[in-house]
């Protein structure tokens, strides 16, 4: 059985080398060029100082990662955080997607962050089935607002509501989950992962 984890700075090139073919070979994702490991650990390490950066690990061998950070970035919208997940070959088709996302809700509802949002591209049927089985509804859709490998590519959101309150509560860091907490929700779903 493999576990789930923070990632750390030291996960970056196995991070990239699953990112890497997404960019070069699909359009699900709108860069065009890889980033150096320089510049991916330090994105890594931005989006850690305030959200969960997972990893997903078997024998030592990373096959997958999923994290959230902030939607939009203006101070009011620091309640809506958009989640991400990429798959390694070997580690697509055994729930891996969907146990990503269920600890991410979890540890993002810990953090007070009241909507979740997906942002795909729309003919992306994989990741729309995995957000609508998650309970994402689709809330817009931007046609013809990117442009990558000879065709033009349209953006869809998805969103889902975590808790709907008069006023919202002070949102936490990460961090400021009691670190019991955030292993027993990695673990329970870790478990969930099918070998």
């Amino acid at each position: 059985m493999g576990k789930m984890r923070m990632a750390t700075a030291a996960d970056t090139k196995a991070i990239l080398d699953i990112y890497a073919p997404y960019i070069e070979h699909t359009n699900v994702t709108f860069e065009y060029v890889v980033p150096t490991e320089a510049e991916f650990a330090g994105r890594i390490e931005e989006i850690l100082e305030k959200y969960p950066y997972l990893v997903y690990e078997e024998d030592g061998v990373i096959g997958g990662y999923a994290y959230a950070h902030q939607f939009m970035v203006r101070a009011a919208s620091q309640w809506g955080a958009e989640l991400s997940v990429y798959l390694a070959p070997q580690a697509q088709k055994r729930g891996l997607g969907k146990a990503f996302y269920g600890a991410l809700e979890e540890l993002l509802f810990l953090q007070n962050v009241e909507k979740l949002y997906g942002c795909i591209e729309a003919s992306n049927e994989a990741s729309r089935r995995l957000h609508e089985s998650m309970g994402y509804e689709k809330t817009a859709l931007f046609p013809r607002c990117a442009f990558k490998k000879g065709q033009w590519l349209s953006l869809l959101w998805l969103e889902k509501t975590l808790a709907e309150r008069e006023a919202p509560l002070p949102l936490k860091t990460i961090w400021q989950v009691p670190e019991e907490k955030r292993k027993e929700i990695l673990e329970c779903y870790a478990q969930q992962v099918r070998f």
